[in-house]
């Protein structure tokens, strides 16, 4: 069996109202705190808010047993040296009694963010009235549990609409021509391409034709190179003819 996690469509936030007249402070703390965390419900989980908004009336009627009102005290500090205010519970539940309540059921929620978010849930108010009448709050008697009715309902889809059989299926021209341009500009690419690959072989084949001028200068370029090797040759002949010709004077 998997472990079951509460998921947002499964909570279901309700209002409930709770007269604070006579009450004990830290046994109303207690069961707000509950209800704002949600452990009344069955699908409670510790990392997610699942609890329910409530307004807590009649704050000044607010009671403390064993002589408390004068041995407890509230501390507040202002974040600067010597800043630190002591008011005993006394004067607290005269002036602000609102702010007492407030202060026991916040120290029963966690210290994080989760814990923050279910205080912004509670209302306090030190009278009888509330201007809640919208929400339709429960009113709710302490040491009374809230009834669990189950998981909300889902919300029904709504129905698809019907199709008309008598109306064609409508035609889709733009991407019928868009299909039919693409293969075109493909076809004109390739013809692009084979054109240009067909004249550059041409070119690289064909050898350029002799003509009259370039017959001439090769062989004005052939008489100029023999003449040259002749003049070259020349000398040399000379010089060995003198030589054979002092070696026989010698002889003689």
């Amino acid at each position: 069996m998997k472990t079951y996690s509460p998921k947002p469509r499964d909570i279901e936030r309700r209002w409930y109202v709770i007269d604070a007249s006579g009450a004990i402070l830290g046994r109303l703390a207690s069961e707000v705190a509950a209800i704002l965390r949600g452990k009344h419900k069955p699908i409670f989980a510790t990392h997610m808010d699942t609890g329910d908004h409530v307004i807590v009336v009649n704050a000044k009627q607010v009671r403390l047993t064993g002589g408390k009102e004068e041995k407890k005290v509230a501390y507040r500090h202002s974040g600067y040296p010597g800043g630190l205010t002591e008011t005993k519970y006394s004067r607290l539940l005269e002036q602000k009694p609102h702010w007492a309540v407030e202060k026991a059921i916040k120290g029963m929620l966690p210290k994080n963010r989760l814990g923050r978010a279910m205080a912004k849930k509670l209302q306090v108010y030190p009278g009888p009235d509330h201007p809640h009448q919208a929400q339709k709050p429960q009113p709710l008697k302490l040491g009374e549990v809230p009834k669990w009715e189950g998981l909300p309902k889902p919300e029904a889809a709504p129905a698809p609409e019907p199709k008309d059989e008598t109306t064609p299926p409508a035609s889709k021209p733009s991407t019928a021509k868009r299909t039919t341009a693409k293969p075109a500009a493909k076809k004109s690419a390739a013809k692009a391409t084979s054109k240009s690959t067909v004249k550059s072989t041409a070119k690289s084949t064909a050898k350029p034709k002799p003509t009259a001028k370039t017959a001439k200068t090769k062989a004005t370029s052939k008489a100029k190179t023999t003449a040259k090797a002749t003049t070259a040759k020349s000398p040399a002949k000379k010089s060995t003819a003198r030589r054979s010709l002092r070696r026989k004077k010698k002889e003689e």
